[in-house]
């Protein structure tokens, strides 16, 4: 029986004299629809797949065409949504840009966005361009700290933003004479279809409409907000372009040509995800007090995080977008070592959120500094130039049926 994870298994491969190498998760994932179920890969400029070519097994005469259907900074975005989603159980840190008195916004935009969204982590302009109570945020004791740290002197970002020093960072916001730090990615996930049956698949439909309203109709429309049209006939409207009905959703359309639609779900002979935490990567990642036992509870902090997000997010069946909801059907994790590689037992979500807790008191215990954890999140607004571009692309427009 594989024997399951411990933190004492952890502080000793994170350790600055350690051989370990890392731990590698493979998994086997299984279309709702079921073993060779169409599922939809990310699309990009283009309507393009992400093609590659990978060995399956060194012994393999030729590569297998596969398609990425996930990639690592879209797995890393789903990791971090996961301790988001959960941050109360875990008590990680978080702070939170609040935009709860611009109650014009749309619904479908957050009204408080965190830490854990931030799309540059700890170097994000969204926390660049904020305040904590009447001060310019990175003008606070705790935003100088923040901007300022690196991997190699990482006490703030422990304290923080700890999912940066997991998943990387690039302080690249602040001006090419300001702090330019970054940190490559230490935990990396991917999930891949193998053996597509075929990559010229498109989306085609047709748009019904129950009055079959001339889609040749010309209109007047104001194109920022569309309740404003009239027909032709009717007279221009403030702001308005001339345009057909069917461009404002009337009429049966159909979904575009052969040459236009939209790339359409891909049958795979298989689907697979693996990730992967490099200890060599994390022992970059430093105090800077030297304290290698401290050094080695923040790193085996991180990996208990990175641990318990994977099976948070992936632990059992999961929606990438619509088109793609898988499931795990097989998992199996390593521990790489110099000595020898070793089957280990992740067990589930309760063990790692176990896990991470005890991590978490280990480095408590050795002054690791755990500011911004266990407590509710710190507030932040934001800082007048933000709150302008905010309102230049969402403007509050004075009725919605005028």
């Amino acid at each position: 029986m594989n024997h399951l994870i411990s933190l004492e298994s952890l502080l000793r491969g994170c350790a600055d004299d350690a051989f370990d190498d890392g731990i590698r998760i493979d998994t086997k994932l299984v279309p709702l629809a079921g073993p060779g179920g169409p599922v939809k890969p990310a699309v990009y400029e283009g309507g393009v797949y992400q093609e590659d070519k990978r060995w399956a097994t060194p012994d393999d005469s030729e590569a297998t065409p596969v398609i990425v259907v996930d990639n690592t900074p879209s797995q890393a975005n789903r990791l971090e949504d996961a301790l988001r989603r959960h941050a109360q159980s875990i008590g990680i840190p978080e702070l939170v840009l609040d935009l709860s008195d611009m109650t014009h916004l749309p619904a479908h935009l957050p009204r408080r966005l965190s830490s854990l969204q931030f799309p540059h982590r700890n170097a994000d302009a969204y926390l660049r361009d904020s305040m904590l109570g009447d001060t310019d945020f990175i003008k606070t004791s705790m935003g100088q700290d923040i901007f300022g740290a690196t991997a190699a002197t990482c006490g703030p970002l422990v304290a923080w933003f700890p999912q940066a020093l997991l998943y990387g960072f690039w302080q690249s916001h602040l001006g090419k004479k300001r702090h330019n730090s970054k940190h490559a990615r230490a935990w990396v996930s991917e999930i891949v279809g193998w053996h597509p049956a075929t990559i010229d698949t498109h989306m085609f439909g047709l748009k019904g409409d129950a009055l079959n309203l001339n889609i040749d109709e010309g209109v007047s429309v104001n194109l920022v907000d569309q309740m404003k049209w009239n027909t032709g006939s009717a007279g221009k409207v403030k702001g308005g372009k001339s345009k057909k009905l069917s461009d404002i959703g009337h009429g049966q359309i159909p979904f575009m040509t052969k040459n236009t639609a939209a790339a359409a779900a891909v049958s795979f002979a298989r689907v697979t995800q693996r990730a992967t935490v490099s200890f060599a990567q994390l022992r970059r990642v430093s105090l800077g007090t030297n304290n290698p036992e401290a050094d080695a509870a923040v790193r085996a902090l991180l990996v208990a995080l990175g641990l318990h997000a994977h099976q948070l997010a992936f632990g059992r069946g999961f929606a990438l977008r619509s088109g793609a909801e898988l499931r795990p059907e097989e998992t199996a994790a390593t521990w790489l070592s110099s000595n020898a590689d070793e089957n280990i037992d992740l067990g589930g979500a309760n063990h790692t959120l176990s896990l991470l807790q005890s991590a978490k008191e280990h480095a408590k215990r050795h002054s690791v500094p755990l500011d911004g954890w266990d407590r509710s999140p710190t507030t932040l607004t934001p800082r007048g130039n933000l709150r302008k571009a905010i309102l230049k692309t969402w403007p509050e427009f004075p009725g919605s049926a005028d």
